[in-house]
C-alpha cells in the first residue's frame, strides 16, 4: 500500500526529523496543512534536502489568499531548494467562513475561481507563459515565472462534481479529507477518472485522507476522533462528503478497530478507487504514545509489505 502520514511539528528541525523517520520506516508521503509553522513550504524545502525519496505534499494550501503566479513561483522555489523531485502541491479554495471572515475576500464563486486558478498554476508549472485576463484571475507571467527544475504534481481538494472535473481535466488528481470508501467509489473515482479520460490525461491520483486508530474498543476510538475532528461537522463541504459516505459525523468515517479490521478497511479504500492513503494517526486512551505506536506499527507493516 502507498501509505502516507500527516506531517507537521512545531519547528523546522522537528519536521526534518519526522520526515527522516517516516522515510526510514517506508512511508510514501507526508501531508502538511497550510498552518504548519505558519507556512509549511520553507520547512518542506529543508526537509526535502535532508531526505531522498519521500513525497512531501501540501494538504492543502489555500488558493484565494495567494495569486496563482506567486503560488507557482513559491513551489518552484521549494522544488529547487529540495534538490530532488518530491514536492507535491495540494491546493484548495478552503471554506467561506475562513475566506470571507478572516481574509475579507469574496467566496461568491469558488468553482469558477478554482477552475481558473488550477488552469493557470498547472500551466506555469509546466513552464508555459500565461497571459490571461479571466473573470476571477489576471496573469501576465512572461519573464516573471521561475522555470521549475523538477516536475511539481498538483492535486486539488475536490469533492463537488465541478471540482472533480477540474481535478481530472487539469490537475494530477485529488487529495481528500473525510471521504469514506463509499463516497470514493460512488462519487469521486468515477467523476475524476471520466474527466481525466475525456481530457486525454493519465489516470488521476486519489489520495484518501482519514483519521486512523488501531484500538480494540471501537466506541472509545471514535470518541477520540470526535474530540479532535469536531470542527469539520460545521463545514458544509465536509458535511456533504461525510454524508456521501453514509455517515453523519467525522468520527463515523474514521478507520478504527483492531489490526485486522483496520487492515480490511484500508484495503477497502483502495478497492473503492483510492490510489494512496493518507493516515492521520489518532491516539486513543490513557497512554497516547503507546496507542499511536500501535497504529503506526500496523501502517508501517502495510506500507512495506510489498518490499
Amino acid at each position: 500500500m502507498r501509505i502516507g502520514l500527516t506531517g507537521g511539528a512545531s519547528s523546522t528541525e522537528k519536521i526534518v526529523k519526522q520526515a527522516q523517520r517516516a522515510e526510514a520506516d517506508g512511508f510514501s508521503s507526508l501531508w502538511y496543512a497550510s498552518s504548519v509553522t505558519g507556512d509549511p513550504l520553507a520547512a518542506l524545502a529543508v526537509a526535502g534536502r535532508e531526505t531522498t525519496t519521500i513525497e512531501l505534499g501540501t494538504a492543502v494550501l489555500q488558493t484565494y489568499p495567494c495569486h496563482p503566479l506567486l503560488q507557482a513561483n513559491r513551489v518552484a522555489a521549494v522544488a529547487e531548494a529540495m534538490g530532488r523531485p518530491g514536492i507535491t502541491l495540494g491546493l484548495g479554495p478552503s471554506h467561506g467562513s475562513l475566506i470571507e471572515d478572516v481574509y475579507g475576500l469574496s467566496y461568491e464563486r469558488p468553482g469558477r475561481n478554482t477552475e481558473e486558478y488550477i488552469q493557470i498554476v498547472t500551466a506555469l508549472l509546466r513552464g508555459e507563459d500565461v497571459d490571461v485576463q479571466g473573470q476571477e484571475w489576471t496573469v501576465k507571467s512572461a519573464g516573471r515565472m521561475v522555470s521549475p527544475v523538477h516536475r511539481v504534481p498538483v492535486l486539488l481538494s475536490a469533492m463537488s462534481p465541478r471540482m472533480l472535473r477540474v481535478a481530472g481535466e487539469f490537475a494530477d488528481g485529488t487529495v481528500l479529507w473525510m471521504a469514506a470508501a463509499k463516497a470514493i467509489e460512488s462519487r469521486i473515482a468515477p467523476a475524476i477518472r471520466a474527466a481525466a479520460a475525456a481530457a486525454g490525461r493519465p489516470d488521476p491520483r486519489i489520495v484518501a485522507g482519514l483519521p486512523v486508530a488501531v484500538h480494540d474498543d471501537v466506541d472509545e476510538a471514535r470518541a477520540a476522533v470526535a474530540a479532535t475532528s469536531g470542527v469539520y461537522s460545521g463545514m458544509p463541504n465536509y458535511k456533504r462528503i461525510i454524508s456521501a459516505g453514509g455517515a453523519a459525523e467525522p468520527a463515523d468515517v474514521a478507520i478504527v478497530g483492531n489490526e485486522e479490521s483496520v487492515r480490511v478497511q484500508l484495503q477497502g479504500l483502495l478497492d473503492a478507487g483510492a490510489t494512496d492513503i493518507w493516515a492521520a494517526v489518532t491516539p486513543v486512551g490513557s497512554d497516547p504514545r503507546a496507542s499511536a505506536g500501535r497504529t503506526r506499527a500496523l501502517l508501517r507493516e502495510l506500507a512495506t509489505s510489498a518490499t
